[in-house]
């Protein structure tokens, strides 16, 4: 049996604390490809904290936290209404989940452009590629900048309540395209407060003040909530 592949990211004993409070508080994760881990959690938490850590943005107070090397990371926050005043189109917007890789400056080539297209047909946005934001509902916008993650090809993709309040049209499109991702050999992390949501998932990590309460492994989790997840076995 061959070893088990090396994490993309790899959580130790990760404190993090914040204006007097421990936000995380001993932490031990690992994130691998091609595997979609939703967290879930009450408010505070941690788990906004947990994602700003494992896409680099903030240093444990304690602890490791090691990214494996040449990893590329994508984050997808959540969105406001003011998304819709940037004069861009849907596939500008994609597009620019290629400047990682060619600069901002550069043009795309072929192999960009279908990146691109590939990226807005997994999120079910292709008849509306050349419209404005602004004429786009807030769920189109929201499954527009799960587009654009996807479009960077990274190896590690953190979304944060990424279908809160979206219709069940785009909800299901971006679930659909986070499964498009981890069969690519991409890292997904999802926080949410739904998990039917997300349909199949890999694993379920429990936040509860700052630590992780319960993990649990892979299950179809379609139309359970925080309040009513039973025990899983995966």
């Amino acid at each position: 049996m061959p070893p088990p592949a090396e994490p993309v990211v790899r959580l130790r004993d990760v404190r993090v604390d914040l204006e007097g409070h421990r936000a995380l508080d001993g932490v031990d994760l690992d994130i691998h490809a091609g595997r979609l881990t939703a967290v879930v959690g009450a408010n505070g938490s941690g788990k906004s904290t947990l994602v700003s850590v494992l896409a680099g943005f903030r240093a444990p107070t304690s602890g490791t936290a090691e990214l494996r090397a040449g990893t590329a990371v994508a984050l997808v926050a959540q969105h406001t209404a003011d998304a819709a005043r940037l004069p861009l189109s849907v596939t500008d917007l994609v597009s620019m989940g290629r400047w990682r890789e060619r600069g901002a400056f550069r043009p795309l080539r072929r192999s960009d452009r279908a990146t691109v297209s590939e990226a807005i047909d997994a999120v079910g946005l292709t008849p509306l590629a050349s419209r404005p934001l602004g004429a786009l509902s807030g769920g189109q916008r929201q499954r527009a900048f799960v587009a654009q993650a996807l479009a960077q090809d990274a190896d590690l993709l953190l979304l944060d309540e990424p279908t809160s309040g979206l219709d069940d049209v785009s909800r299901r499109a971006a679930a659909s395209a986070l499964r498009v991702a981890t069969s690519r050999g991409a890292a997904v992390v999802v926080v949410t407060h739904d998990l039917g949501e997300l349909g199949d998932v890999d694993e379920v990590v429990t936040l509860a003040d700052g630590r992780i309460s319960d993990r649990r492994g892979r299950s179809v989790m379609r139309g359970r909530t925080l309040e009513n997840v039973g025990t899983v076995e995966g």
